[in-house]
């Protein structure tokens, strides 16, 4: 995949809102492989909407959604089994950890879709979040800081065209805030992959190549 589209896409709970000013909804906006985006909102605004539509969680807009040349609901539920396999990674806003898991099995279970990371890297990229110690701790135990580096390290552990990373450093300090946006963009690099980066606040310092704001 190559290009995400967003062509006159309006929410239904924003369709009758006359003033709506948005570089997104109802307009035209392009993520390609291969380049940085952040995309700024405001709370209530359709952030986390914006993310459903991509991960083809939600379908409740007028307009089009297309991957390449494809609108998505022409997607399958085979189709999109492959494509958050392979195609589209995320972090998302609320984890989706398993808090009866530890941090390395939340890691694994994504890893042996497509068995694509070594454990010797992921162990790697643990030690530089300053996590390694907690491999083998509960995800329920620890604090919400080290679950977002947990699930941040679990977006990276397959292939992908883009990674979708949902407010990724909400409750990280300045430190390590830098170090997962340089293991991120590292991957992202790697793989010639597209990075879209949301925030409502602070977000990861990078020279993005476009901001869209909501």
């Amino acid at each position: 995949m190559e290009k995400i589209v967003f062509d006159n896409v309006i929410p239904h709970v924003f369709a009758h809102q006359e003033d709506l000013k948005s570089d997104i909804w109802n307009n035209h906006a392009l993520f390609e492989k291969d380049k940085l985006y952040l995309v700024e909102a405001e709370s209530g605004k359709g952030k986390s909407t914006f993310c459903s539509y991509i991960l083809g969680y939600r379908h409740d807009y007028e307009g089009h959604v297309r991957f390449d040349e494809t609108p998505i609901p022409q997607l399958k539920v085979k189709d999109w089994v492959e494509m958050r396999k392979s195609h589209i990674a995320c972090l998302f806003q609320e984890l989706r950890l398993f808090p009866e898991l530890t941090a390395w099995e939340n890691v694994e279970i994504k890893n042996k879709l497509t068995g694509f990371k070594q454990k010797k890297e992921i162990g790697q990229w643990f030690d530089r979040l300053g996590i390694a110690d907690k491999l083998n701790s509960k995800v329920g135990h620890m604090s919400f800081g080290q679950q977002q580096r947990v699930a941040m390290v679990r977006a990276l552990v397959q292939p992908f065209d883009f990674i979708l990373a949902d407010e990724p450093i909400s409750h990280l300090d300045d430190r390590n805030s830098a170090i997962m946006a340089d293991i991120m963009m590292a991957e992202a690099k790697r793989q010639g992959a597209g990075v879209i980066v949301t925030s409502i606040g602070k977000h990861m310092v990078l020279n993005y190549d476009k901001t869209y704001r909501l």
